[in-house]
C-alpha cells in the first residue's frame, strides 16, 4: 500500500543529531509497517459483520477527513489544487487505488486468511516494476527479470495450495486482482506526481475514492445501526491510521532514509500479518502458501534492489517513489 507524503521539517541542530531525533524516522517506519499490516487482519476480522463496500466507504470517509485536516494544517489553510491534466489524473489514481482497490481488497477477506491476502497483494511492487518498463520505457534490468521468475514460482506454489483445496481459488483470484489494481494505482500515481505534490495527491485521491464509493452510501447507512461498535471503530481506525497517518509517517521516513532502505521494509508486512492473524484470529496460511509467499517476496526483494548512484557534490537528492 505507499505514496511519499511530505512531513513537517524538524529544525536542524548543530553537531550530531540526538539519539531521540535519530529514532524518530525508524519509529515512523515501524509504526507504518504495523498499521499497514493491521489492515489485512482487521479486514478479515470485520468480514462477517460488514460488506466490502460499506467497510471501504467508512474507511475512506475517515481517511478523507483526516487528510483534509493535515492539508489545511500544513498548507496553512490554503491548499493548492491542481488543474486540467493533473486534476483528472489524480481523480483516476484515487478511483483506481483508494476506491476499487480497497473494495476488492475487502472482498478478498471474505475468502482467504489475512496472511495469504498479504502475500498475494505484495506481489504488486514487482508488477509496478514491469509496468514502468512497458509504459514508461524504463530499463528492463536483469534483477527485475530474475525477481519476476522467482516471484512467479512463489505465486504458482500459492495457487497450488488452492488447487489442493487448502485455499479458495476464487479468493486467490480476487486477491490477485487487488494486486493488479494496487500496481495500476501506483503507476497512475507516478504520472500524478509529475504535476501534483504527494500530500495533495493523496488527499484528493482519497476524496475521489470516497465519491466513487457513494453508491454504497445507502447500504452503509442501513448497516450502521446494526454494526457492532468495535467494527465501526475498526473501520474509522483504518481510515485515520493506515490510510492517512501511515502515508504521512512513510513520507517522513523517506525524507530521512535512503528510498531503497525504506521500501524494503514493506517486505516485512506479510510476515507481520501472519503473526498478527495467528495471535488475534487463530488463522495461519497453509504451509505450501507460506513457502510460496516467502519465495514470492524473495523475488520482489531482488527486483527492488537498486545499484546506488554516485552523486556529484552539491547535487540535490530526489527520493524515488516506492514501488
Amino acid at each position: 500500500m505507499t505514496p511519499r507524503t511530505p512531513a513537517p521539517a524538524l529544525p536542524e541542530a548543530s553537531g550530531a543529531p540526538s539519539p531521540s531525533r535519530s529514532m524518530l524516522p525508524l519509529g515512523a517506519v515501524l509504526l507504518t509497517v504495523l498499521m499497514w499490516a493491521s489492515t489485512f487482519v482487521i479486514m478479515r476480522w470485520a468480514a462477517p459483520d460488514i460488506g466490502p463496500g460499506p467497510l471501504a466507504l467508512l474507511r475512506l470517509i475517515a481517511g478523507s477527513a483526516t487528510l483534509t485536516l493535515l492539508v489545511l494544517w500544513m498548507r496553512r489553510g490554503r491548499p493548492i489544487l491542481p488543474r486540467g491534466r493533473g486534476l483528472w489524473l489524480t481523480a483516476a489514481f484515487g478511483v483506481t487505488w483508494f476506491a476499487v482497490y480497497t473494495l476488492v481488497f475487502n472482498w478478498a477477506g471474505h475468502f482467504l486468511d489475512a496472511g495469504t491476502v498479504a502475500m498475494v497483494v505484495n506481489f504488486a511492487p514487482l508488477m509496478v516494476g514491469i509496468g514502468a518498463v512497458v509504459f514508461f520505457k524504463e530499463e528492463f534490468s536483469r534483477k527485475l527479470y530474475t525477481g519476476m521468475l522467482i516471484s512467479l514460482t512463489g505465486i504458482g506454489l500459492i495457487t497450488l495450495a488452492g488447487s489442493t483445496g487448502q485455499l479458495a481459488l476464487a479468493g486467490l483470484a480476487v486477491a490477485f486482482v487487488a494486486a493488479l489494481l494496487y500496481a495500476g494505482g501506483m503507476l497512475l500515481q507516478k504520472l500524478v506526481l509529475r504535476d501534483v505534490d504527494p500530500l495533495t495527491a493523496t488527499w484528493l485521491g482519497c476524496m475521489a475514492g470516497t465519491i466513487a464509493l457513494l453508491p454504497f452510501a445507502h447500504s452503509t447507512v442501513t448497516a450502521w445501526g446494526e454494526l457492532p461498535a468495535e467494527t465501526m471503530l475498526a473501520a474509522i481506525y483504518m481510515g485515520i491510521g493506515p490510510s492517512a497517518l501511515g502515508f504521512w509517517f512513510w513520507g517522513y521516513a523517506m525524507n530521512h532514509f535512503p528510498t531503497g532502505k525504506v521500501a524494503s521494509a514493506t517486505l516485512a508486512v506479510p510476515a507481520v500479518v501472519v503473526i498478527m492473524s495467528a495471535l488475534t484470529l487463530g488463522e495461519v496460511p497453509p504451509l505450501l502458501a507460506i513457502i510460496g509467499g516467502a519465495v514470492c517476496l524473495t523475488g520482489v526483494g531482488i527486483a527492488q534492489l537498486r545499484r546506488p548512484r554516485r552523486r556529484r557534490p552539491g547535487q540535490a537528492t530526489h527520493a524515488a517513489q516506492m514501488t
